[in-house]
């Protein structure tokens, strides 16, 4: 038996791809993250009384990994990418079903030109399709007391180094996100390189918005090196 869903919203993200996206929620409250509404479910009373929620539950769909399909056994990375566990006891992306769950911070609802959600926090891609959207209930769903298995404490923080050419590029942008520079070392101080890569001399980037952040990670530090305009291949 099959069971089919319709889309009730888009994700508008700073996260064009998944390197650098959060492992979690809440890591990067920096991120100005939108859900836009769709038809039909872009009408006002869809959304009456949400405002008094300050949180929701968002269900969506990894829509850029559900091709892969899904194995028993995963690699989280706070294991180190090399253990393994079972596929119900982690949150990884390959899945039976591609399903996600983000709890995110609801900052406003826009109803100008349709519905949409402002949200802080959330960990998802751009393009992302939403499921749907539940207020969070906090003396029901808050269990401070409950055991978290492998991930016991949130993930370690790098402290962010800028080079001189970094801070001018930036400073350059002719219309950067008033945000960007706090989303850059949120994102970077989490250490979002795969968890067997550990090489002080490589370069990676990241992009976030329409930029290419091109980093290195030495000595447990986070160097931004470069700022520059996505180009796209």
């Amino acid at each position: 038996m099959t069971y089919p869903f319709t889309p009730i919203g888009i994700v508008h993200s700073p996260y064009k791809e998944k390197f650098g996206i959060p492992r979690q929620p809440a890591l990067a409250p920096a991120a100005d993250i939108q859900i836009e509404l769709l038809p039909p479910f872009n009408h006002p009373d869809t959304v009456r009384g949400l405002d008094a929620f300050s949180h929701v539950w968002i269900s969506f769909v990894f829509h850029q990994t559900a091709q892969r399909g899904w194995q028993p056994l995963v690699r989280p990375p706070r294991l180190g990418g090399n253990a393994k566990v079972g596929v119900f006891a982690s949150r990884s992306t390959h899945r039976p079903n591609p399903l996600g769950l983000s709890l995110v911070e609801v900052r406003g609802i826009d109803l100008s030109n349709g519905v949409r959600l402002h949200l802080a926090g959330a960990d998802l891609l751009d393009g992302t399709p939403v499921l749907d959207i539940k207020p969070y209930i906090p003396f029901v769903e808050a269990h401070p007391q409950a055991r978290g298995g492998f991930v016991d404490g949130p993930p370690p923080c790098l402290e962010i180094c800028w080079s001189q050419p970094a801070l001018q590029q930036l400073a350059a942008l002719p219309a950067a996100p008033p945000a960007l520079a706090q989303l850059i070392e949120q994102v970077l101080a989490q250490d979002p390189r795969p968890a067997y890569q550990d090489d002080p001399e490589r370069i990676y980037g990241v992009r976030l918005y329409d930029y290419n952040i091109r980093f290195c990670i030495r000595d447990n530090h986070a160097h931004v090196l470069e700022i520059q305009p996505f180009a796209p291949n």
